[in-house]
This record gives C-alpha cells, sequence and structure tokens, in this order.
C-alpha cells in the first residue's frame, strides 16, 4: 500500500507531509504507519515505518530528526541526529539534508517553513504546549536562524477536532485563568462539559504571533480511525495502546 500524504501550498515547494496511518508495515492497533518508538509495537516494524518516510522525505532514515516529547513550550535547534533525543517538542533547522519531524495522536502538529530565509521548524502543540507558548517559542527560534514572521508560514495538521474534544470543568477554567477571552474557544455540552476547538485555538495563537500565513488542513484524527490514530479514541474503545503519526518538513 502506497504511503498517504497531506501536504498544503502554503508551504511551497519546501517537501513537508502530514503522514496518515497508510502504508506502514505495523500490525493490529498499530496497523499502517505507526512511527512512535514510544508506543509497544516492536521496534523494527517502527524503524521499517520511518524509514518509509524519510524515503518519501529524500533523506536517510537516521536524518528524520525528532525530540523526546514532554508537552512543553521547549524548543532545539538541530542540524544533525542527537543520542538522546532531546527532551523538547518543537524543533528548527537552517541545515539541508535533514528532516524535522513530530509525533502526534490527537495533539496539533505544526510545520513552519521560511522558504526565503531557509529555516524550516515542526511543533508538536497539545493544549497543555499551545497554552504555554509552543508556536511562539518556534517562531522566536526560528527568528535566531535568520526567519522573519512575515515571511513564515505554518500549518496545522491532523488532530482532534472540536466536535470530538469534549472536556471538563477544570480544564475550562485552566485556560480561562490564562485568559477569560480564551472562552471562545469553547462550547457548551451536557452538564458542565466543554468542547474545545483546539485548531481555532492554534490558529489564534500563531496570527497572534504575527503569523499572516497559517491553515489547519481540516482533518480530525478521532472521527477517521481509518486514516488517523486517536489516543483519545484508543481511550473510549479500550485498546490497549495507539499508533503515533508523524508530520515531518526538510530543507
Amino acid at each position: 500500500m502506497t504511503l498517504d500524504i497531506i501536504t498544503s501550498p502554503l508551504l511551497g515547494n519546501v517537501p513537508h507531509g502530514f503522514f496518515t496511518r497508510a502504508g506502514g508495515a505495523s500490525s493490529g492497533v498499530f496497523a499502517g504507519l505507526n512511527c512512535g518508538y514510544g508506543s509497544s509495537d516492536q521496534h523494527e516494524i517502527v524503524a521499517i515505518n520511518r524509514a518509509r518516510v524519510a524515503k518519501m522525505l529524500g533523506v536517510d532514515a537516521e536524518n528524520l530528526l525528532g525530540v523526546h516529547q514532554i508537552h512543553s513550550a521547549d524548543v532545539v535547534t538541530l542540524d544533525a541526529p542527537k543520542t538522546p533525543a532531546p527532551k523538547a517538542d518543537a524543533l528548527v533547522t537552517a541545515t539541508k539534508g535533514v528532516a524535522l519531524s513530530i509525533l502526534t495522536a490527537d495533539c496539533q502538529p505544526v510545520l513552519f517553513a521560511d522558504a526565503k530565509a531557509g529555516v524550516i521548524g515542526a511543533a508538536h502543540a497539545g493544549w497543555k504546549g499551545a497554552l504555554n507558548g509552543v508556536l511562539e517559542a518556534t517562531i522566536t527560534q526560528m527568528e535566531t536562524l535568520g526567519a522573519t514572521r512575515d515571511t513564515i508560514a505554518a500549518v496545522i495538521g491532523p488532530c482532534i477536532s472540536q466536535a470530538n474534544y469534549e472536556v471538563g470543568p477544570e480544564f475550562h477554567d485552566t485556560f480561562l485563568s490564562s485568559d477569560p477571552k480564551f472562552d471562545r474557544f469553547f462550547r457548551q455540552g451536557e452538564g458542565d462539559r466543554f468542547y474545545f476547538d483546539l485548531p481555532a485555538f492554534g490558529l489564534f495563537k500563531l496570527k497572534q504571533s504575527g503569523i499572516r500565513s497559517a491553515a489547519w488542513t481540516h482533518h480530525c484524527t478521532y472521527a477517521h480511525p481509518e486514516r488517523f490514530y486517536s489516543y483519545r479514541r484508543s481511550v473510549h474503545e479500550q485498546q490497549a495502546d495507539y499508533g503515533r503519526l508523524i508530520a515531518a518538513i526538510r530543507l
């Protein structure tokens, strides 16, 4: 089966992709292109899947760089493989021949490119990272490499949509305590429940940071099990584990 890759015209000719679960070697609950070594999938199978992604991007498998994601606002600059992977939730580079990657399973994968300056970035932006500034930090780190906000494009890939992101009052209170205006990203559910619009919040944070060229691909990970992995869906279906989607970009 061939790989199924979602791309965005906003990122122009910069090679990139939000990879779905199609075209991988994993089986069972991981069936497809599981790229997460943090899952309980076989390490060798995950390596095969990641090699397929690297090949599509035109880099060697060892140059498909990533980070040990911790739901932070930390960003690192990478120009070569680093072992162990640094603990962070975003990475940037101005080095040709390497690809930057992020793993998700409902959180926002965000790819950045300033094609004019030759600087790229990738961020893992769940609600915590987005609220605490991982997107802003990624942009700032790109600027240190020569990028400018006027020419940076940012695209949010497949993530959980508002229709499927039910949260409790404590979650709602966390956002409102940061800024009461964040209430606009919530829709009232039954009782004390709410539905949170994660990609709308991500776009808001990007626009507030001066990124004029920003978009969401409008794919919901929870709603399409045949195409995407979803942590929340795996919990609801009482599955033992879940696969991780990969998003990657290279100069």
